[in-house]
């Protein structure tokens, strides 16, 4: 099972970026699914999560009302729209599946994680 996220680059601050996440060997329509991330020196952080029929969203309150979430239909693709972009979003960005099936912030609710892509915001 392996989960690929990308959309990452560089991009002005006030800018937006989509970042996807596919996964392959598997499918998570009962999983919920999350977006995580990590700046150079510090710890990962919880983005955004999603419930498995994509009814409930959850975000870490630094991005609420700037990302928003989403899943594809075949329940092996997820989406994090980001718009007003900020310097501070700068990091490594990681999609997650999870144990369950709703939503979380935990890193340790999430079990199956993917390579990141680096999203870089200038001021």
């Amino acid at each position: 099972v392996q989960l690929q996220a990308s959309g990452g680059g560089l991009v002005q601050a006030g800018g937006s970026l989509r970042l996807s996440c596919a996964a392959s060997g598997r499918t998570f329509n009962n999983n919920g699914m999350g977006w995580f991330r990590q700046a150079p020196g510090k710890e990962r952080e919880f983005v955004a999560s999603i419930s498995w029929n994509g009814h409930y969203t959850r975000y870490a309150e630094s991005v609420e009302g700037r990302f928003t979430i989403s899943r594809g239909y075949a329940g092996n693709t997820m989406y994090l729209q980001m718009n007003n972009l900020k310097p501070e979003d700068t990091a490594v960005y990681y999609c997650a599946a999870a144990r369950g099936a709703g939503v979380s912030s935990i890193t340790l609710s999430f079990n199956n994680w993917g390579q990141g892509t680096q999203v870089t915001v200038s001021s």
